[in-house]
């Protein structure tokens, strides 16, 4: 599978087989993967991988959280201003619509968050972090460190899809670092920035049969200096 394909090929998968991967495959996609651009090349991303009974024992931990109040290492916006917060509507709806879940069905909709902080049931689960000390620097907010995290992020996918895996990046596993942090025995200093659902996917499932749009390039983007 060439680049392009890959990238054309890719989709958020949220709902997965069983079957584990071999962790020589997963090693040979983060081996890969770390070749992404960072900042200053500071590579700030480090990798915790999980599977197994550590797994089962990760999600369950979060499940009992997934009605609490988030409390993540790094925010993230819940309101956005138009036209994004429509796209993430458009997007709602239709992960909604194709399991046949009634947007007005608070019950369904709270099952379905739960399966989010659970990888959507995938056999692993790469969790992405940075050092608090790269994150929290004086006064100020490295974005560029989550910036470099979410480049080895879209490696890891692309390189997955080439491996005929799927994966959903997300963060409403890592709303609850504290729970990762105590159940994996990382310390403190490690700030939880994503979760990377991993394995095969479930093709006969509906939730993976559509794709996301997106807007049409010549309606977000400008050229200068060109006839």
């Amino acid at each position: 599978m060439d680049l392009v394909e890959a990238i054309l090929s890719r989709k958020s998968i949220r709902a997965f087989k069983p079957d584990p991967v071999p962790r020589k495959v997963l090693e040979e996609i983060l081996e890969t993967a770390i070749r992404a651009p960072s900042s200053a090349n500071t590579q700030p991303w480090e990798f915790f991988i999980v599977g197994g009974e550590k797994l089962q024992e990760l999600k369950e931990a979060l499940t009992n959280m997934a009605l609490g109040a988030p409390r993540p290492d790094v925010p993230f916006v819940t309101q956005f201003p138009e036209p994004y917060g429509a796209r993430r509507r458009n997007l709602g709806r239709k992960v909604l619509e194709m399991q046949g879940i009634d947007r007005k069905d608070k019950e369904k909709r709270r099952r379905w968050y739960v399966q989010m902080t659970k990888f959507f049931d995938a056999p692993h689960a790469i969790l992405i972090s940075i050092d608090r000390s790269f994150y929290h620097m004086n006064d100020f907010l490295n974005v560029w460190g989550v910036f470099s995290c979410g480049l080895v992020a879209m490696n890891v996918a692309l390189l997955a899809t080439s491996h005929g895996l799927g994966t959903c990046l997300e963060v409403a596993p890592v709303a609850y670092p504290d729970v990762i942090r105590q159940i994996l025995e990382i310390p403190d200093s490690k700030l939880m920035v994503l979760a990377i659902a991993i394995g095969y996917p479930d093709w006969d499932n509906p939730v993976n049969q559509f794709r996301s749009e997106r807007e049409p390039v010549n309606r977000i983007t400008q050229w200068y200096g060109f006839k």
